[in-house]
């Protein structure tokens, strides 16, 4: 994978598909690259202050670990906890899902006890295994959208998982920047759009106007506009629709956008 150095995106119009308090990232690089960033959000999120964050939040002095997969978590638990770091049991390790994560939590003067090297739910799973997990008490506040992987896997170990709802992620109410991404890809205006979650792609995929879908999946599986995901769980419901998919091997936005170099 070659490095990006220059104006390697000259002109293209990249696709981000990302959340918009995330896609900072994701624009800056293509615009330094001398990109133009087409951001259409699929996937809307908005914090949460459920019974279920308020109750991981009652029981911290109690936990042995807390497991932080994203920083909207974080924001969402601090927020509606706002003395966790004097709650949490001074035993209680702290797991996070790569550096992103890791940067977020240390904002808020916590540093992790573990760093997931491969950015995903396996990941980390790969990194308790081995480790005493029989009656742990494990706190997971994240959305429940996400798959069941990890609270699964956790409790296979023996662990005690206390899921909370930390935030809800959904179809954005304002769905006029998808629809024109959609129109820009149809047409093939878009050079590339990339996906960051298995949430972007399906309701991606959930906005497209019935008449409209087969062109759309016309389009991605011919590869007339180049499709991008920032792993391998993200792919998969591309590949489900035949559609072929560029995938880094670091799972980090930097990355996605670095193997699209030699392809666009």
């Amino acid at each position: 994978m070659k490095k990006m150095k220059g104006n390697e995106f000259e002109g293209k119009v990249i696709g981000i598909t990302r959340p918009a308090e995330r896609v900072d990232e994701a624009v800056k690089i293509v615009k330094q690259h001398g990109g133009i960033a087409l951001v259409a959000p699929t996937l809307e999120l908005q914090v949460s202050n459920t019974q279920s964050l308020l109750d991981l939040c009652e029981m911290a002095g109690e936990l042995d670990w807390l497991i932080l997969t994203s920083p909207t978590g974080i924001i969402s638990i601090f927020k509606h906890c706002q003395d966790l770091k004097d709650r949490l049991n001074p035993n209680c390790q702290i797991a996070v899902i790569g550096p992103r994560t890791e940067k977020f939590l240390e904002d808020y003067g916590i540093k992790a006890d573990m760093v997931a090297k491969d950015y995903t739910a396996e990941g980390l799973l790969e990194m308790f295994k081995g480790l005493k997990l029989n009656n742990k008490k494990i706190g997971l506040p994240r959305t429940i959208a996400a798959r069941d992987m990890l609270p699964d896997g956790l409790k296979k170990m023996g662990a005690n998982v206390i899921v909370a709802e930390a935030y809800r992620s959904g179809l954005p109410k304002n769905k006029d920047k998808v629809q024109a991404l959609i129109t820009s890809i149809i047409n093939k205006e878009v050079d590339a759009v990339t996906f960051t979650s298995t949430l972007t792609v399906q309701n991606l995929f959930k906005m497209v106007k019935y008449d409209k879908k087969e062109e759309l999946f016309k389009v991605l599986r011919n590869g007339d506009v180049i499709v991008a995901a920032i792993g391998p769980v993200t792919a998969k419901p591309l590949k489900e629709h035949c559609i072929p998919v560029l995938i880094p091997e670091q799972y980090t936005v930097k990355a996605m956008l670095e193997i699209l170099n030699d392809k666009i």
